[in-house]
């Protein structure tokens, strides 16, 4: 009867304890800048362009992308990037062609037309902007 009494005590003490905790003051991530501000606007960069494409930091990188993008449509009907990068205009384009790993399916079967998982040219491959570093680095 004692132990289930302690126990009982010591719960309702860690319970006080986690409510007014709980109800203190939480500051924000966002330290003095109130939610309601607006932030400030990042500044645009200028896309850098570059005949024959940018060098790959490591062997496998995607290659960036040398050319302006920003009236370039992609979505689940179209791909703009195909107008000079397909099988059937890059040559014509003088564009290089997407890689043949862009035709494998998950399953490793061979397609026709790029993989819809590949299909989305911008997770992986970025256009390159004259920008500082946000961090320092020494890679």
């Amino acid at each position: 009867m004692k132990k289930v009494s302690l126990i009982t005590i010591i719960g309702m003490l860690l319970m006080s304890q986690a409510l007014s905790v709980s109800s203190a003051e939480v500051l924000s991530l966002r330290g003095s800048n109130d939610l309601d501000n607006t932030s400030l606007a990042i500044e645009k960069k200028k896309q850098l362009k570059k005949t024959g494409g940018f060098d790959r930091a490591w062997e496998l990188q995607p290659p960036t992308i040398p050319h302006d993008i920003s009236k370039e449509k992609i979505s689940l009907k179209g791909n703009s990037c195909m107008k000079c990068h397909s099988k059937e205009n890059f040559k014509k384009e003088k564009a290089p062609e997407i890689g043949e790993s862009h035709y494998t399916a998950r399953n490793g079967t061979v397609l026709d037309k790029p993989s819809s998982r590949r299909w989305f040219c911008d997770q992986c491959h970025v256009p390159q902007v004259d920008a500082a570093p946000l961090v320092g680095n020494t890679f």
